[in-house]
């Protein structure tokens, strides 16, 4: 829990979605329920960069993949009936997508239309998928959040191997989120947004889960959203309401909090830039991307 103010950081704004790519009128189901009144021409998640330095995005109430060059420049390379959410990049070279609606996909990095990989499990529907992330020999970790929360913690968290076998290590998630690994793969974290929390999950080994311990309490109305790790083992942790990422020592100590120049909704993060220690950050109600300097890089799992 946090009793003190963290050392504070200010982020930069990087780039903003243009305006002829906003969608200022139109409603979507993902709007109608997330955002009840509200206008929402975009919301922003799923930060990931090529090889090359550019930045992908999703769009979740509009079904859209976009790509931002190093210059900030934007377009749209995929656009599908679906709700994306979480992105990475798969070591086959395609962008690996968590979507609400359609289950596991991915997407060649050139764009078109992205194909299912796992839409249901054992002809059972999800709840409705959010955040994965993807270690270097292409085991994926993904969370299945739906609209779980305390009332309801019934949240997943499933393993894909590289052989295509799917294990639910975790089924009692209340709203689990982001999800990341520690350097040595012997830990894993999830966000579980709606009870303001991190979850601590040592991997034993046979694959399982055990001791599974609650690793950082926050608060606020909305919660822990994605996360990343850089290689002094810190975690850095997006909050959708409180406009920041938290970063918390390898012990749970909040060690610093970067802070949104935007609105409050920051919602995922990356690390980029040719060190990889510039961390990339989503704010979805403006839609905005958020940049700022880091002390260590990015974690490569």
């Amino acid at each position: 829990m946090l009793y003190a103010q963290p050392p504070e950081q200010t982020c930069d704004v990087f780039s903003v979605v243009p305006d002829q790519l906003r969608r200022h009128l139109a409603r979507s189901y993902w709007g109608d329920a997330n955002k009840p009144g509200l206008s929402v021409p975009s919301f922003l998640e799923g930060p990931v960069f090529d090889p090359a330095g550019n930045l992908y995005v999703t769009d979740i109430p509009y079904g859209r993949i976009f790509r931002i060059t190093p210059q900030g420049e934007w377009s749209v390379i995929a656009e599908y009936d679906g709700e994306p959410n979480g992105m990475k990049l798969h070591p086959d070279g395609r962008l690996w997508i968590t979507d609400y609606r359609r289950g596991l996909l991915a997407l060649d990095l050139a764009g078109g239309t992205p194909e299912p990989l796992l839409p249901r499990r054992n002809a059972e529907g999800f709840k409705g998928l959010n955040d994965l992330c993807i270690a270097a020999d292409g085991t994926v970790y993904f969370t299945d959040q739906g609209q779980t929360g305390l009332h309801d913690p019934s949240g997943r968290v499933y393993r894909r191997s590289p052989d295509g076998r799917l294990d639910c290590l975790l089924a009692n998630g209340p709203s689990p989120n982001g999800v990341v690994l520690d350097r040595a793969r012997n830990v894993l974290f999830v966000a579980m947004t709606r009870a303001n929390a991190v979850w601590r999950a040592p991997i034993m080994r046979d694959g399982s889960l055990s001791k599974v311990g609650l690793f950082a309490q926050l608060y606020g109305v909305s919660g822990p959203d994605g996360l990343a790790m850089d290689t002094e083992g810190n975690l850095l942790v997006a909050h959708a309401s409180l406009g920041a990422v938290f970063v918390f020592s390898p012990h749970g100590e909040c060690i610093a909090r970067l802070k949104s120049p935007a609105g409050a909704t920051v919602t995922n993060l990356a690390f980029g830039g040719p060190e990889r220690r510039d961390l990339y950050i989503t704010e979805s109600s403006t839609g905005s991307i958020l940049r700022i300097r880091w002390r260590a890089a990015g974690a490569l799992v």
